[in-house]
């Protein structure tokens, strides 16, 4: 705990005071580059999940979640601290150049700074829970900075697994030997989500009588993709009975899959969804089931444009590092079954930050005072409420890998605005009509293109958003920095 919040924390247990018995354990999987389709509960009629489809059917499936960014460590920092990304400045995955005038590639603007590590001053989720007397526990991947700046700096008791790394990247990466400082190596070969799992479980048996803390962010399903020879055995097998062949579409400069057929990547999402299943058999194993919020969802959406094009979104258009929906559109599935009637579906529109404040809810631990929360609780939500009315933003002033262009976004009622910052150019959908975002109403409804522009540029102001700045290098006779990758030898 940074004794800087010292004060604040003991003013909020003085506010909240509750026995260990009175509050629920708090399990929380956050999947890596998984596209809202890609579960049986989502429409995936390819890759298997049953388990995850088995939390769906006990508890409540949302349609309408968000990741706060297109990319990874702005919406994990957002997680965790319950903020838009920039207001903890981070706004791009952390190891892409830190300054424009480190940027080398031939695009029309570069790419705002941004910081490189969630800043210790920040209060984490964890932090809060700790204090509360939670155990708090993290499993995978954390890649919001450097060493000193990681799980264990930031309110989590154990790290298994979390450091700077946005991939499983050292010794055989998925498989143990792992070459991860935070993670002993197991038996050759062992599988990381299972060891992961496993990790988690133990935890819970040891922490049975305390109310406890699990976040299980993965490294799956990102690449390197690579799965157990004997699940992507299977998915070969059953692309082949089922008769599927890759299908392909254009989204700007990149092609874009349109077929859920990746053997390996179906592999990789079964192993995940395994994962799952054996932390939740564990709560079942010790009788913590009934009282125990386990939450579901992912960072940003499927890969669809680039590295492999491992998974398709259809029906939302486009995928990671894209500002329509499959690039932030999320799966988000909660199970407590104390509060949540089994088979529940709620269409509200919720978003990354909202997490942070629904832990607190569900714990009834207030909230540290003058601690600046964006998100709302989504508590009243478990019980068939809705939240007031508001807006939710994105902000991304980069360049991703995946071809998208610097970009912010609002969202309000059923009708989302694009601001794409290359050409100072809005694109107006009606979501609840035009899902796949083919029918630009940005000319027949300027007032609305009016009224959506201002909202999201008066929160631009208020939570210090970085924009891009046109770049004087760019040369428009020399290829874009955007252009194509073709998918041949991707696969």
């Amino acid at each position: 705990m940074n004794p800087r919040h010292s004060l604040l924390f003991s003013l909020l247990l003085a506010v909240a005071p509750l026995t260990a018995a009175d509050r629920p354990n708090i399990v929380f999987f956050v999947a890596d580059d998984l596209g809202q389709r890609d579960l049986g509960s989502y429409g995936s009629t390819f890759y298997e999940t049953p388990h995850l489809d088995r939390l769906a059917a006990e508890g409540m499936r949302f349609t309408d979640a968000y990741a706060a960014c297109p990319v990874c460590s702005p919406t994990r920092a957002a997680l965790v601290t319950g903020k838009w990304p920039q207001r903890t400045g981070i706004t791009d995955y952390i190891g892409a150049p830190l300054q424009p005038e480190l940027w080398k590639r031939n695009t029309k603007l570069l790419p705002a700074p941004y910081a490189d590590r969630l800043a210790l001053e920040e209060v984490t989720f964890a932090e809060v829970l700790k204090e509360a007397g939670y155990a708090t526990f993290f499993a995978g991947k954390w890649h919001l900075g450097p060493e000193g700046w990681w799980p264990e700096d930031q309110g989590f008791d154990v790290n298994k697994g979390g450091m700077d790394r946005g991939g499983p990247y050292g010794g055989k990466k998925y498989f143990s030997p792992y070459g991860n400082p935070r993670l002993e190596d197991g038996p050759e070969g062992e599988h990381l989500p299972d060891r992961l799992a496993a990790e988690a479980g133990k935890f819970i048996e040891a922490n049975r009588d305390r109310p406890f803390l699990v976040y299980y962010p993965f490294y799956d399903v990102h690449t390197p993709l690579m799965g157990r020879e004997d699940l992507v055995k299977k998915y070969e097998e059953k692309k082949k009975r089922l008769g599927l062949d890759e299908k392909w579409g254009r989204e700007g400069e990149r092609d874009v899959r349109l077929v859920q057929e990746h053997a390996v990547y179906a592999a990789m999402v079964e192993a995940m969804d395994l994962a799952v299943g054996r932390v939740l058999g564990k709560l079942d194993e010790l009788g913590l089931a009934e009282n125990t919020l386990v939450l579901f969802t992912s960072d940003n959406g499927g890969l669809s444009t680039s590295e492999g094009w491992p998974t398709s979104n259809e029906p939302l258009r486009g995928g990671k590092g894209w500002m329509y929906e499959g690039g932030i559109r999320e799966p988000l599935i909660v199970r407590w079954p104390a509060k949540i009637k089994a088979g529940s579906v709620s269409a509200e529109p919720v978003s990354s930050p909202d997490y942070f404040p629904t832990f607190l809810e569900a714990a009834a631990v207030a909230k540290p005072e003058g601690l600046p929360i964006d998100g709302a609780s989504l508590v009243p939500v478990f019980a068939g409420g809705t939240l007031p009315d508001r807006a939710l933003f994105w902000h991304y002033p980069h360049y991703g890998n995946q071809g998208g262009a610097p970009a912010a976004a609002i969202r309000k009622g059923n009708h989302k605005l694009i601001h794409w910052f290359e050409e100072d150019r809005v694109e107006l959908y009606d979501l609840s009509t035009d899902l796949s975002e083919k029918n630009d109403l940005a000319l027949a409804r300027p007032d609305l293109v009016d009224a959506l522009g201002a909202e999201l540029k008066a929160w631009q102001g208020e939570v210090g958003a970085k924009f891009p700045t046109r770049n004087p290098q760019f040369d428009p006779a020399k290829p874009n920095g955007r252009a194509a990758q073709r998918r041949q030898g991707k696969q």
